[in-house]
């Protein structure tokens, strides 16, 4: 902790506090509402790009919320993020890294659906294939667009809509406490990405009223 903090014991009782009654969460949406709006976009937005990044897991994880993402050959945990066309985060749910995309978005898409009402269509990679799609539509009453990668090109190709949410992975990496994870709670790991993006978007902020022109004063 800064020199300059209480001690650590009454700065976490201050966030636990926070986290548990919904006041990161609420903060957060807030911040993202004002941002869209400086944007020129509405504050609900009507289309996402759903992904999701496994991170390796410090040994403070417990065993029971950890897992092994054989895919990416990773042990740890799994962030499952939806973002806005603008990459700003709609919904985040941490879960085991051996949780699929498929099994994570019945939980994370209800959940964002119930949230955004004017939600209908989100972007997604193949990894979000199969009876995933028709499900969305029938009981989400939204439109699952898989983008799917050329098998003709090879190395890094930037893939329409689907680099929005990479972008965001990116922020959130730029926040040392998020390079892995070390929180027990995964709602802990929830509320630590929020409070990243929190940070992001009140910067973008301050910028952008620092820009603006200076009100002219009546003679």
């Amino acid at each position: 902790m800064p020199s300059d903090f209480p001690p650590w014991p009454r700065v976490y009782a201050f966030f636990a506090r926070w986290r548990d009654a919904g006041l990161v969460d609420e903060l957060h949406d807030r911040l993202r509402e004002a941002v869209r709006l400086a944007e020129g976009r509405s504050p609900e937005p009507t289309a996402a790009v759903v992904d999701s990044q496994s991170v390796k897991a410090d040994a403070t994880v417990t065993h029971a919320s950890r897992g092994y993402d054989a895919g990416k050959k990773i042990n740890g945990r799994k962030r499952h993020l939806l973002t806005d066309t603008l990459g700003l985060l709609l919904a985040v749910l941490v879960t085991p890294a051996s949780t699929t995309d498929r099994d994570a978005a019945r939980i994370l898409l209800p959940t964002a659906k119930n949230h955004f009402r004017k939600l209908a269509r989100i972007w997604a990679d193949g990894g979000y294939t199969g009876h995933l799609t028709d499900w969305t539509t029938q009981h989400l009453g939204v439109v699952l667009d898989i983008v799917r990668r050329s098998d003709d090109v090879q190395g890094f190709q930037v893939l329409p809509r689907r680099w929005v949410v990479e972008r965001s992975f990116a922020w959130l990496l730029r926040s040392r406490r998020l390079v892995r994870e070390y929180e027990r709670r995964t709602d802990t790991s929830e509320a630590m990405v929020l409070w990243s993006m929190t940070m992001l978007m009140s910067r973008r902020l301050a910028a952008q009223r620092q820009q603006r022109p200076a009100p002219a004063r009546a003679a």
